[in-house]
C-alpha cells in the first residue's frame, strides 16, 4: 500500500475512534474534583456544572471535594488520573493562577492539564468580623497597625488567591498579622463567622449570604467598578490602593491528552449551560459572572494569569514559600 495511503488510512481510523468515543461519552459515572471542602464558590460551581452536565448527557457526574495543600493534592491526582473523560476537576485562579505562579507545586498547570472550559469570574472582597471597629479601609489600617501583630487574617490555603490578596493588601498598607491557612475556605468562613480570626478576603460568590446575614462586614471589593450586589462598598481603588483588580475565577480541566472530541463535547454542553438565561441569571445572583470560552482560549487565558501573578509577586516581593 502507498505511504501516503497508509497514512490518511491511519488518520481515518484514529478520527473514527474518536468519534465513536465522543459518541459514547460517558458511558458511566463522571467524577469531578473540587480542591476544597464544601462551601464556597468552588464547591458551586463543581455542584452546578456537574447537575447541568448529568441532565445533557445522560450519565451521573458527581463531585468529590479533596482538600488540603491550597488545592495541590487534589491538583496532583487529577494531573496523574487517566485521560478517558472520567476524572474532571473544578480548576480555578488558586490551583491554576496564583499556586504556580509563586510557590513550587507537585504539578505543571500547563503541560498536566487539558482546559476544558471556562465557567465564571467573581471578585474578592474583604471582610471583617463585626467585632472589627471599621467600616472602611481607612479605619482598617489604622486599626490593624494599632493592633499590630495581635490580629489575624484566614486564608483558604497556601498560595490561593484569597491568600495572596491578603498579603498584598498587608505590604501595601504596611502592617503585620498573623495568617491561619484552612484547607479550603468553607472553613476559614466558619471561623470569621465564631470570631476566631479577624478577617479575611474571600471570593464574593463564597461571602455574600454571611455578609447578607450580618455574619461578617465587607469592607473593600477587587476590581475597577463597584459590584451591583454590593453597591454602598467602595473598591480598593477607590480607597486609596491600586492594582487589586484580581478576581476570582472558575473553570473546568481534565489531565492532559483528554481526547479532542470528548474535550469539544463537553466545552460544548457547558457553554450551552452557561448561555441559558436561567443559569445566567442563578450564577450572577451568586455574585457569579459567566465567562463561557472554547478550550483555546481557555488555555490561553491560564498561561495569562500563571504570567500575571508571578509578575505581581516579584513586583510586591510576595515569597510564599
Amino acid at each position: 500500500m502507498d505511504r501516503s495511503i497508509s497514512r490518511l488510512f491511519a488518520a481515518s481510523l484514529a478520527l473514527a475512534a474518536g468519534l465513536a468515543c465522543a459518541q459514547g461519552y460517558p458511558a458511566k459515572t463522571v467524577r469531578i474534583v473540587v480542591p476544597a471542602q464544601p462551601g464556597g464558590g468552588l464547591d458551586l460551581v463543581g455542584r452546578t456544572i456537574a447537575d447541568r452536565l448529568g441532565r445533557a448527557l445522560g450519565q451521573s457526574f458527581i463531585v468529590e471535594n479533596v482538600s488540603g495543600g491550597g488545592g495541590s493534592i487534589a491538583t496532583r491526582s487529577v494531573a496523574h488520573a487517566a485521560p478517558d473523560g472520567y476524572t474532571l476537576m473544578v480548576g480555578y485562579v488558586g490551583t491554576h493562577g496564583t499556586n504556580p505562579a509563586v510557590r513550587k507545586v507537585p504539578y505543571d498547570a500547563v503541560k498536566d492539564f487539558t482546559a476544558i472550559a471556562m465557567v465564571g469570574t467573581t471578585p474578592n472582597v474583604l471582610v471583617v468580623h463585626p467585632s472589627v471597629p471599621a467600616t472602611d479601609l481607612k479605619g482598617l489600617v489604622a486599626f490593624a497597625r494599632q493592633a499590630k501583630d495581635r490580629i489575624n487574617y484566614a486564608s483558604g490555603g497556601i498560595g490561593t488567591l484569597n491568600h495572596l490578596a491578603m498579603e498584598q493588601f498587608r505590604t501595601a498598607a504596611g502592617f503585620e498579622m498573623v495568617t491561619a491557612h484552612y484547607r479550603g475556605i468553607g472553613p476559614a468562613i466558619n471561623d470569621l463567622r465564631s470570631g476566631q480570626v479577624q478577617m479575611m478576603m474571600p471570593g464574593l460568590a463564597a461571602a455574600r449570604p454571611h455578609i447578607a446575614a450580618g455574619r461578617m462586614r465587607a469592607i473593600a471589593v477587587t476590581g475597577l467598578k463597584r459590584h451591583p450586589l454590593l453597591p454602598e462598598v467602595a473598591t480598593f481603588e477607590e480607597s486609596g490602593y491600586p492594582g487589586f483588580d484580581g478576581a476570582q475565577w472558575y473553570g473546568i480541566v481534565g489531565p492532559a491528552g483528554l481526547p479532542a472530541e470528548v474535550t469539544q463535547r463537553l466545552n460544548a454542553e457547558i457553554n450551552r449551560a452557561l448561555g441559558s438565561p436561567a443559569l445566567r441569571a442563578r450564577l450572577s445572583g451568586e455574585a457569579i459572572d459567566p465567562q463561557p470560552m472554547v478550550p483555546g482560549e481557555f488555555a490561553a487565558f491560564i498561561r495569562s494569569e500563571i504570567a500575571r501573578w508571578a509578575a505581581l509577586a516579584k513586583e510586591r516581593g510576595l515569597v510564599l514559600d
